[in-house]
């Protein structure tokens, strides 16, 4: 989120939660001065979840001090250690790199350095490197066998209202995350995207 107008769409179509980033380098890097008006958008029952990639921890505890998001979701390369010694729930993001079978980065290991974590997500770009680049993550290397009530899985990357229907039926994921594909350009959301997308999420099977 960047707009408060986009805030208020997202919840009126049914968002669980909304995502707001915190890294300099993205195009829809946030402050917190610019957050602070977004936040104050939110409406009851819709948590705000604060994205870092590789942050020091001294930018995370300002803004959950000056904001005080309901989850944190972390995109790099952070360990279990360092996700845990904050005062808020988390979400690990993981990219490709730790699900296509190579040797220095395991599934397992990942789950296993975390055992806190609220949920992961999966995307389609290489950990420590930035999303919503509108990139399909490729559901063939979707865990097998997991369990959503026990470590739930959020997909992400590249969905669109013209494929999301598709992604939920093959995956079965916990929850889907969205952020280009109701773009009209970065960082700005399109309310008639907006609830396309979410009428197809509700309709899925």
């Amino acid at each position: 989120m960047t707009r408060v107008e986009d805030v208020r769409a997202s919840a009126a179509a049914g968002a669980d939660a909304l995502g707001f980033v915190f890294v300099p380098k993205s195009k829809r890097a946030l402050t917190i001065d610019a957050a602070r008006d977004l936040f104050d958008a939110m409406p009851p029952f819709v948590q705000s979840v604060a994205l870092f990639l590789d942050p020091d921890a001294a930018w995370v505890q300002s803004v959950i001090e000056e904001l005080a998001p309901d989850l944190l979701q972390f995109h790099g390369n952070e360990s279990g250690a360092f996700c845990r010694q904050f005062p808020r729930p988390y979400i690990k993001a993981a990219g490709t790199d730790w699900l296509s079978g190579g040797t220095e980065r395991r599934w397992s290991d990942l789950i296993d350095d975390h055992p806190t974590a609220r949920g992961f997500l999966l995307d389609s770009h290489e950990t420590g490197a930035l999303g919503g680049s509108g990139a399909t993550f490729d559901w063939s290397h979707w865990p097998k066998g997991h369990d959503n009530d026990r470590q739930p899985l959020i997909l992400a990357g590249g969905l669109t209202a013209a494929n999301v229907a598709s992604a939920i039926s093959a995956v079965h994921p916990y929850g889907v995350d969205v952020s280009s594909g109701v773009e009209v350009s970065p960082g700005i959301k399109s309310a008639e995207k907006i609830q396309e997308f979410m009428s197809r999420v509700n309709h899925a099977e």
